[in-house]
């Protein structure tokens, strides 16, 4: 099976609704539509406007051509890809320039296994899979229950911390 082409048709599948932005790139053209009905001066034009318009945003949303997330819902999904290498559609804004960009994660370690060559496979409560990429050998073997803190490293490394040891690098396996 072609995995590169697989995986070029599923970024394509799933950048479709932020493709479908207006000109200005910033606000999708079902949105711009509504918003542009404010502008008409006759009042009955006007909810004429917004009762055609906002019928089409919701069968948009329905037929999933137009997706509205809430600030909240944006932070738990950068929080779930979080170190996984994805192609920047700007579906979930820019890291590097929003601060709100998720740079460390803190939860507990679901389940724990080693390699082969010893070095660890660790399962968080969300699901998230991280494997160790160093030889650092930990003073305390790590279980399930345990406190783990990943965060962001140099050059799109990542390290983590089990129950505030020494840090290992890791990297997202899924």
């Amino acid at each position: 099976m072609n995995y590169p082409i697989l995986l070029a048709a599923f970024v394509c599948c799933a950048a479709a609704p932020a493709l479908a932005q207006s000109s200005d790139g910033k606000r999708s053209a079902v949105l711009t539509r509504v918003v542009d009905c404010r502008k008409i001066g006759d009042a009955q034009a006007r909810l004429a406007c917004f009762d055609r318009e906002v019928a089409a945003m919701e069968v948009a949303e329905a037929s999933k051509n137009l997706v509205v997330v809430d600030r909240d819902q944006l932070r738990k999904t950068r929080r779930t890809l979080f170190g996984l290498t994805l192609p920047n559609l700007s579906v979930f804004g820019d890291d590097n320039a929003d601060e709100e960009g998720v740079q460390r994660i803190e939860t507990t370690i679901k389940s724990v296994r080693q390699d082969p060559y010893g070095k660890y496979i660790i399962t968080l409560e969300d699901g998230a899979r991280w494997a160790q990429t160093d030889s650092i050998e930990l003073s305390t073997e790590p279980k399930a229950g345990h406190a783990i803190s990943i965060r962001r490293a140099a050059m799109g490394s990542y390290l983590a911390n089990i129950r505030e040891q020494r840090a290992i690098r890791v990297r997202r396996m899924q």
